[in-house]
């Protein structure tokens, strides 16, 4: 079997999803440090970054672009156009542009960056750090079946990866880009209860952290709707089913429900400010 090539990958902007990523690429194999580069004008960043994954870590933005094949913006959304007019007259047709800021359209980005830029607009979350990322992407028109691949596989690679129409990203955004922090905050709270029973605290943050990561393996390795693997735990009269009436009661459904609502709703303003 032919070897993949690795390509050269830069990151504009070095925070907690580059860093997320390159590691994880790194780790697969994917990506040699020697073939990764970042960029990020402080230097504290720079210097985790470098410490963290192993690559190289700039102050200039045009140095990274310039050796690089894949580049990928990781700023936030606020501080794009300072950036695009920083590096726009280096990029060539033998980049691939890959965006992971949240709200950022296509259209917005080709404009800024040319009609013929090869594009593609991703949303990663942060568990990719230990390859169990839930991701979505969708090219643009100029992309090539080669960069839909690389994509792809970049990103299958440290989780699960989904090609959608680009007019759902914000609800990925949302639901799994956001998500993580939502479950941070449901096992803290798991654990908190379990510790108001008696439990020790690193007993109870364990135990809620491999439940939560149990269940979610049911759901995704048995093929079963979340309400089937709910009933399946709920015998009549017993205690799952006073909890879950307990968190009927608290509004636990609809506060999420709500989460993923706001998330989404703030990814779209992101991309009009």
């Amino acid at each position: 079997m032919p070897e993949v090539r690795r390509p050269r990958i830069g990151f504009l902007g070095a925070g907690q999803m580059a860093g997320a990523l390159a590691r994880a690429w790194t780790a697969a194999g994917l990506v040699e440090p020697a073939d990764g580069l970042a960029s990020d004008p402080n230097p504290e960043a720079r210097t985790r970054f470098s410490e963290r994954c192993g690559w190289r870590c700039l102050p200039s933005n045009r140095d990274v672009v310039g050796d690089s094949e894949v580049v990928i913006l990781a700023v936030k959304p606020q501080t794009l156009p300072q950036l695009l007019d920083d590096v726009r007259v280096l990029i060539q047709p033998r980049h691939l542009v890959i965006s992971i800021l949240a709200g950022v359209t296509l259209s917005r980005l080709s404009e800024q960056l040319g009609g013929s830029c090869r594009l593609i607009r991703v949303m990663p979350n942060t568990p990719c750090l230990v390859g169990a990322s839930a991701s979505a992407y969708s090219p643009g028109p100029t992309a090539s079946a080669e960069d839909i691949d690389l994509v792809d596989r970049l990103f299958n690679a440290v989780g699960k990866a989904y090609r959608l129409p680009e007019s759902l990203l914000d609800a990925v955004t949302g639901l799994s880009g956001s998500g993580p922090a939502f479950v941070y905050t449901v096992i803290e709270a798991l654990s908190d209860g379990g510790v108001r029973m008696g439990l020790p605290r690193d007993v109870a943050s364990g135990l809620a952290a491999q439940t939560v990561l149990g269940s979610a393996r049911m759901v995704l390795e048995t093929g079963l709707h979340p309400a089937q693997l709910k009933e399946m735990v709920a015998s009549p009269g017993g205690t799952t089913i006073a909890g879950l009436h307990a968190l009927e009661r608290g509004g636990l459904r609809a506060a999420l429900m709500d989460a993923v609502e706001a998330a989404t709703r703030r990814a779209a303003e992101l991309g009009k400010e």
